[in-house]
């Protein structure tokens, strides 16, 4: 086990799945035919600079592959970008994917979700202001909800909490996976949102690891990680509909 963050396994060890690269997008493709629902995965932004791209690190092929092994077609653009002030550039290349995903003949158009980790956790503004009708919910996992302190000045558009403000009547549901040991400005941040989401009638699915680290899913092998990836699989599945179900309890 490697001592960087994007050399360590994933939480879980699902069979591998096929994938298709095309352009700057790998494709994990279920084994079986016909049409399937679809999701994409996006990874945290901004990375570290001296890091490989995050779609090769374990953790997200893992999330693939556990999506592929349960009937998903999912998609993991390689979000290229060195600081906050790219994330206009990161948020267009997430829609462009969600298109790329409903243009295939093996993806269901009318059944997608998006599924936000870490700093991409910023681009759930635009799909809470005005979802599109195919979008069947989105899930966060571990997410930033507000510009760090650090940081500079961040376009509004990319601050969630101010978008639940303007959201339509209908806002998508979202499946949220909040860690105990988060980052205390971040905590805040995910509270704070949480408290404004069901002020303003989100349907909104918390999946809770009391001692779980940003990141838990590769840092913390404990039965609590896995019970936590498996649930978060699961609540975002059924949003999608009919999809093989896990066999964790």
């Amino acid at each position: 086990m490697g001592d960087m963050f994007w050399e360590i396994p994933f939480v879980l060890d699902p069979a591998p799945a096929r994938v298709e690269r095309h352009g700057d997008v790998d494709l994990y493709l279920p084994a079986s035919d016909g049409r399937h629902p679809a999701v994409v995965v996006a990874h945290g932004v901004p990375g570290p600079p001296e890091a490989p791209e995050a779609p090769d690190w374990p953790l997200y092929r893992g999330y693939g592959s556990l999506l592929a092994g349960r009937g998903v077609v999912v998609a993991i653009p390689r979000l290229r970008v060195a600081s906050p002030d790219g994330l206009t550039t990161v948020a267009a290349r997430v829609a462009d994917t969600a298109d790329l995903l409903r243009a295939d003949p093996r993806v269901d158009p009318d059944r997608l979700a998006l599924w936000f980790f870490s700093g991409a956790g910023l681009l759930l503004g635009d799909w809470l202001r005005d979802p599109p009708p195919w979008l069947r919910g989105l899930s966060a996992t571990y997410p930033l909800l507000a510009p760090l302190p650090e940081w500079p000045p961040v376009d509004p558009r990319f601050h969630p909490l101010d978008a639940l403000d303007a959201s339509t009547a209908n806002p998508p549901p979202l499946v949220l996976t909040q860690v105990g040991r988060e980052r205390p400005e971040v905590a805040a941040s995910v509270s704070a949102f949480t408290t404004a989401a069901r002020r303003h009638g989100l349907p909104l699915h918390l999946v809770d690891v009391p001692n779980g680290r940003h990141g838990f899913d590769a840092l913390d092998h404990t039965e609590e990680s896995r019970v936590a990836v498996h649930a978060a699989c699961d609540a975002l599945l059924h949003l999608l509909g009919e999809v093989a179900t896990s066999d964790t309890p």
